[in-house]
């Protein structure tokens, strides 16, 4: 029979029954029932039973070849013995298959051999025997790997790990696995040194040490543990967790980049160059440029270089040297630092240059990469390349000429210069005109304006004959010309001089300027009076409103509403029209004629031939003397 396992302890066997039965006082047999075993089993701290029928007395071995007894009992009677290691943990029950022997509390001391000795007086006596075999499964075992790493430099193997594993009973095994696979002892590869230790109650303790030669490749590899027991009627095992050693091992290979910027490295720059090694623990990096001897301050793996030059150009070279002794391992890196230099003009600063006289100006920045060069003047572009073409100059040439030098495979690079270019000669007055002819009505002012340009900045002067009554209204003058306006009060015809001039030579316009007594005079000066009307504007409306005037006039005069004829002549004379003038007059009464004198703005040139004079005639009307018939008047126009 079975005893169930008690919940409160961790022992995975059960308790069996021992049962010893004796068949006849002649033959007696001893024997025990469990599963798939004939002797007796049991885990610690549990009970057993041990059954033997028509029991004389029990005993158990004393270790050392002596017998103890531990319970008596015949027909009369029952004793258990007292001061024996069993008082108070046995008791013993009979029945009809025999007594059995319970045992409480089982204790490591426990695993013994237990007697059970018949006498049969004239019979004869008669004994049989079973050992108590008594299991603990030990702790789960700890595993810790050494704290500092393993170098594979070593010649024979190095302590790995030590494996532990506590209070177990019988004395349990270790055995060493790496990823998986387990290690088995071998001279200068493995090695495995076991201690066991024996508790102060019976239990076994054992540890294990595994010392491994290890490789380069192990740096990725785990190590574990597994313990095996003995559990009643089987072996049992358990895992460790696994761990991952820390190799140490020289450097072989290295790798060394420019890690920032990206892309191509200008002057101005901070560079950053990282070196990297195969090795562990990482070594210690020298950086170096061109002489090894002459190392380089770094930040661990990381050469900085800040605000690099052309200068800093060059080979660099990052190198370790191993605890070990051996070989010199170093990588190395070209570093190219681009630069453009100022640009350089030609000509430099300021140039002079006579009017219609040729330049080539040229524009070069040295530089690593290939450039792009483009002129500019005002903010527009004038030319492509390193040089630039003036021809022919004039005043309009002179100015601020801007060459822009740029990298088109590095943006961030570009440099300028420029060249101011002034064009030198005599004066040069606006408009085409030598001599500008006007006309005003009398009495009137007239403003004339005179612009002049040239290098040196002319001067303008005015002579003026006809009229005393004149003054200078504005003077003003910039880098590239000159104004001057002066205000001409018109009682006579009068001629004015414009006198531009520096070292260069002199240029004059005159200004000739015809009184007028035209009653109605429309008039679009040249560009040199101020201002300039649409005249052929006034012309087309004038003409439409003669002709609404005469249409009224003629409807009026159909219908009957004008009672009275006209006196005098009706007629519209278009003068003949002369360079500077078109007139247009209707006449009546030369004695009521008015003129006046109309003036465009705005400065703007017009032809000889915008210039028009109108004159407009008046009509009269006289009442007859006498009442006649309503008829209609004759008109005459005459062109």
């Amino acid at each position: 029979m079975c005893i169930d396992d008690f919940n409160e302890m961790k022992c995975l066997l059960l308790v069996f029954t021992i049962v010893m039965r004796l068949r006849r006082l002649s033959a007696v047999s001893l024997f025990c029932e469990r599963i798939a075993s004939r002797k007796p089993l049991t885990c610690l701290t549990y009970d057993v039973l041990i059954q033997c029928s028509h029991l004389v007395s029990l005993q158990r071995s004393a270790g050392n070849g002596s017998r103890m007894r531990i319970f008596y009992s015949d027909v009369n009677q029952q004793i258990v013995d007292n001061n024996t290691d069993y008082s108070g943990r046995i008791e013993v029950t009979s029945d009809q298959r025999g007594n059995t022997l319970l045992i409480q509390n089982v204790q490591l001391s426990d695993e013994k051999e237990f007697f059970c000795q018949v006498n049969g007086q004239e019979a004869g006596n008669a004994e049989r025997k079973t050992h108590l075999r008594v299991f603990a499964p030990p702790e789960a075992p700890e595993i810790e790997g050494v704290p500092n790493g393993i170098s594979v430099t070593n010649t024979m193997p190095s302590k790995v790990a030590s494996c532990e594993v506590r209070n177990g009973f019988p004395k349990p095994n270790i055995t060493w696995y790496k990823d998986s696979e387990p290690l088995v002892p071998k001279v200068g590869q493995v090695n495995v040194i076991i201690l066991v230790t024996r508790e102060s109650r019976g239990f076994y303790s054992v540890q294990s040490t595994l010392e491994y030669r290890t490789l380069k490749e192990d740096k990725d590899s785990h190590f574990s543990c597994e313990v095996s027991f003995s559990v009643p009627g089987a072996i049992r095992t358990r895992m460790s967790q696994s761990i991952n050693v820390t190799v140490h091992y020289p450097t072989t290979m290295m790798e060394l980049w420019k890690d920032s910027p990206q892309g191509l490295v200008k002057e101005g720059d901070t560079v950053e160059l990282r070196c990297q090694g195969d090795g562990n623990p990482p070594p210690i990096y020298i950086f170096s440029k061109e002489q090894p001897d002459a190392p380089l301050e770094s930040r661990g793996d990381v050469l900085i270089l800040p605000s690099v030059t052309r200068k800093d150009s060059g080979i660099y070279q990052c190198r370790v040297l191993d605890t070990a002794g051996q070989t010199e391992v170093k990588e190395e890196v070209t570093l190219t630092v681009h630069y453009l230099d100022p640009a350089v003009v030609v000509p430099k600063d300021l140039e002079y240059m006579d009017k219609g006289e040729n330049l080539v100006a040229s524009c070069n920045a040295l530089s690593s990469l290939k450039t792009v060069t483009i002129w500019y003047k005002e903010g527009k572009q004038v030319g492509y390349g390193n040089t630039l073409h003036l021809n022919d100059a004039t005043y309009e040439t002179s100015g601020q000429y801007v060459c822009e030098v740029t990298v088109p495979s590095l943006p961030s690079l570009h440099t300028n210069g420029s060249v101011h270019i002034i064009v030198q000669g005599g004066p040069q007055l606006a408009g085409v005109e030598d001599e500008i002819q006007l006309e005003e009505v009398a009495g009137r002012t007239l403003n004339l304006s005179c612009e002049a340009r040239g290098h040196p900045l002319p001067s303008i002067t005015w002579s003026i004959t006809g009229s005393q009554n004149w003054q200078e209204v504005m003077s003003k003058a910039n880098d590239h010309m000159t104004h001057s306006m002066v205000s001409v009060k018109i009682n006579s015809d009068v001629s004015a001089v414009c006198n531009a001039s520096n070292n260069q030579g002199t240029e004059v316009k005159v200004f000739s300027i015809k009184a007028s007594k035209r009653l109605f005079l429309i008039r679009k000066p040249t560009n040199s009076v101020e201002g300039s009307g649409v005249i052929i504007v006034v012309i087309i409306l004038c003409l439409l409103l003669l002709a609404f005037l005469g249409s009224v006039v003629y409807f009026l005069h159909k219908k009957g509403k004008i009672p009275c004829g006209r006196s005098g002549k009706q007629e519209i004379t278009k003068e003949k029209p002369t360079k500077d003038d078109i007139v247009v007059e209707m006449k009546n009464n030369p004695k009521n004629e008015e003129a006046v004198l109309l003036k465009a703005v705005n400065g703007e040139k017009k032809g000889p031939n915008d210039q028009v004079t109108v004159v407009v005639s008046e009509y009269t009307c006289r009442k007859r003397e006498k009442a006649k018939p309503r008829n209609h008047s004759n008109k005459h126009l005459h062109k």
